[in-house]
């Protein structure tokens, strides 16, 4: 199922208001808070480089991690904020989440793409267009998919694959209501230029 859920260290912030915030990014940390699953909230340090170097990733509000605070037990959790400078568009502070295994949370789930030889769309030369790589789920904390999985064994050039074409791990399901394109398999470009000057001779 999962896979490796990232590491997120930080420390124990101690004393709290505007004050120690300030002490701790002027020693290199944005502080923060962890909230929520029936225990109480708990200030925290997380190292300002290790967070801007996250935060360029991308997806950062939407993946899980795992909390590791040394004295305290590791914690899933999700970000629900990140304040920046309205400056420097910078972080200046974070909200984290602590999540329960019954949890349900939206992350961005990898698409993996099987049978490549058994379409006979690929086998004529036609290329396999991705359109999300990712797609974003709505699934339980406690039992998240590693990815889904598209089989493209059958599919022909001008073949659209939607997300009602793949089968979604139970309990599993889209964020989107409608009925989004996943990837398609288009001619390849010989094909498509023939195809374009017969139309033009057509006309």
């Amino acid at each position: 199922m999962a896979g490796e859920i990232p590491d997120l260290h930080a420390e124990v912030r101690t004393g709290t208001g505007k004050g120690a915030a300030r002490q701790a990014r002027r020693e290199g940390y944005v502080p923060g808070i962890v909230y929520g699953g029936g225990a109480d909230p708990l200030p925290i340090n997380i190292n300002y480089n290790t967070l801007l170097k996250r935060l360029k990733q991308g997806r950062f509000l939407s993946t899980l991690f795992n909390l590791k605070v040394e004295g305290q037990e590791d914690v899933r959790v999700i970000c629900r904020n990140v304040q920046r400078d309205v400056v420097k568009d910078l972080p200046t502070h974070l909200d984290l989440m602590r999540l329960r295994r019954t949890s349900r949370i939206n992350l961005f789930i990898h698409v993996d793409f099987i049978n490549h030889e058994q379409a006979p769309g690929l086998k004529r030369g036609g290329t396999l267009t991705v359109v999300r790589p990712e797609v974003e789920l709505e699934v339980t904390a406690g039992d998240i998919p590693d990815h889904i999985t598209v089989d493209l064994s059958g599919r022909n050039i001008g073949d659209v694959i939607h997300i009602s074409d793949v089968e979604l791990p139970e309990g599993v399901k889209p964020t989107i209501d409608r009925n989004f394109v996943i990837a398609n398999i288009t001619a390849p470009s010989g094909l498509r230029s023939a195809d374009a000057e017969e139309g033009a001779e057509a006309e």
